[in-house]
């Protein structure tokens, strides 16, 4: 028998996927909903120089 969640994560976009295993690693570690932002934005900005420098 199939879960219905885990048929539709197998179907979601990469960036869901992505997102899923994201807030499964924040939460799984106890990091605090303020450290993880702070964390996202440095990577977000890290990921930014790098798509520019793409173009």
């Amino acid at each position: 028998m199939s879960h219905p969640e885990s048929d539709a994560l197998a179907s979601a976009s990469d960036e869901v996927k992505l997102a899923v295993d994201l807030i499964y690693l924040f939460e799984t570690h106890d990091i605090a909903p303020n450290t993880a932002l702070a964390a996202l934005k440095i990577v977000e900005a890290d990921l930014m120089r790098k798509a520019n420098e793409q173009e």
